[in-house]
């Protein structure tokens, strides 16, 4: 259960970080580099919420 309660504050903190983005995004006067790293810490956030489903698929089939 614990992974699955790691799951639900990753996508949490996927939703915010997407909120932040499409904000930033909405004013031209943010710079470019903070627009960059919203960017790579969303793909971080998903590429770990993925992993996370894996394993958990993984291990429900064995």
């Amino acid at each position: 259960m614990a992974i699955q309660a790691h799951l639900v504050e990753l996508e949490r903190k996927h939703k915010v970080l997407e909120n932040e983005l499409h904000e930033a995004l909405l004013h031209p006067s943010t710079d470019d580099l903070r627009i960059a790293e919203l960017k790579r810490r969303k793909l971080m956030v998903k590429d770990e919420i993925e992993r996370l489903k894996q394993t958990t698929i993984s291990e429900t089939l064995h």
